[in-house]
């Protein structure tokens, strides 16, 4: 990771991501290993949790394509490293939650994916992105 370039977003907005393709198959227990531990980072960086969802779901038989985007996401993390959860004093004590979802956007098994921030003022106090 050393020599890493930089990246400015967790996935690539041109490659698709499928249960099946045709690359190889990769180590299935090192790639589990990096997707836990980006799910447990996950729980303070909303910015990457779509991209930790979608990956999670190739942990039963990973390839090369999946193994490509860990990497890319992890160097964003790289790129991001001081990026984080500030929360800041607001005189606005306002309850905001924004949520979106793709119509069985998944061609795989036809599934949604479904995301949503909750905002206490300004600042984020909750967020999920499950399939």
């Amino acid at each position: 990771m050393l020599g890493a370039k930089d990246v400015s977003t967790p996935l690539s907005t041109t490659t698709s991501l499928h249960l099946v393709d045709d690359t190889a198959v990769v180590d299935s227990i090192e790639f589990r290993r990096v997707i836990g531990s980006l799910q447990y980072l996950s729980l303070t960086r909303p910015d990457i949790s779509f991209a930790v969802n979608k990956l999670s779901q190739f942990m039963h038989k990973p390839t090369v394509t999946h193994w490509t985007a860990t990497k890319r996401l992890l160097c964003y993390l790289k790129q991001t490293l001081f990026h984080g959860i500030q929360l800041k004093k607001s005189k606005v004590s306002c309850l905001s939650t924004y949520n979106d979802a793709d119509w069985a956007g998944n061609i795989d098994d036809r599934t949604s994916t479904l995301a949503y921030i909750t905002f206490l003022g300004s600042n984020p106090i909750s967020w999920s992105s499950k399939k």
